[in-house]
């Protein structure tokens, strides 16, 4: 059965984008330091750190479908032209559009609450991870009890504003277990934790 992943990179005081999100700044003033660790540092080098180049091909291999946000997806597409993964995508919004195929896959719109869009976007993962995209809708999940692991990048900086990833999730205790924790190159440290209650 499909697991619901929340699969985030993260300033190690805790946020998921900088202030001031916008079109011009999708990851907010500053946020594109929470994702320099997928890329090359410098043009003409060897790539990536073996490490993180596996944690990028494993989220891609291991994604059957994703959930983000209206948000997201409005400050994402002009980025991504197509869905963010090769896979089926499910937006969380209050305003009803037909889906919108592109190369990949398709995006489908959903408004009926967080509940249907897990369980819409389980069914058509299969056997792979529903990877959620966006702190406020992953917020919703782990508010909801629907969360079944976390995946955090945890990036060596501190951005001291914008986007916390756990703010507005509840008063509930989840308790996790930590299945993973791999270094990657300086600045990142690649954690994985399983959700195994909500209290």
């Amino acid at each position: 059965m499909a697991r619901v992943v929340l699969r985030f990179s993260m300033s190690l005081d805790g946020y998921a984008a900088g202030p001031n999100v916008s079109a011009r700044d999708a990851m907010g003033v500053g946020g594109d330091r929470l994702h320099e660790w997928m890329f090359p540092r410098e043009p003409g080098s060897d790539g990536v750190n073996p490490t993180d180049a596996e944690q990028v091909r494993r989220s891609f291999e291991s994604t059957g479908a994703v959930i983000l946000g209206r948000r997201t997806y409005d400050l994402g597409l002009q980025h991504w032209n197509d869905t963010p993964f090769p896979a089926p995508s499910f937006v969380l919004t209050h305003n009803p559009r037909p889906d919108q195929q592109m190369k990949s896959a398709a995006f489908h719109f959903v408004t009926d609450g967080v509940e249907s869009v897990v369980r819409q976007a389980k069914a058509a993962a299969g056997d792979g991870d529903v990877t959620v995209m966006g702190a406020s809708t992953a917020q919703q999940i782990l508010r909801s009890g629907l969360a079944d692991a976390l995946v955090i990048n945890l990036v060596s900086v501190m951005l001291c504003g914008g986007t916390r990833l756990f703010d507005r999730i509840g008063d509930a205790h989840i308790e996790l277990r930590c299945s993973k924790v791999a270094a990657g190159s300086p600045d990142v440290t690649h954690l994985e934790f399983d959700v195994l209650n909500q209290a």
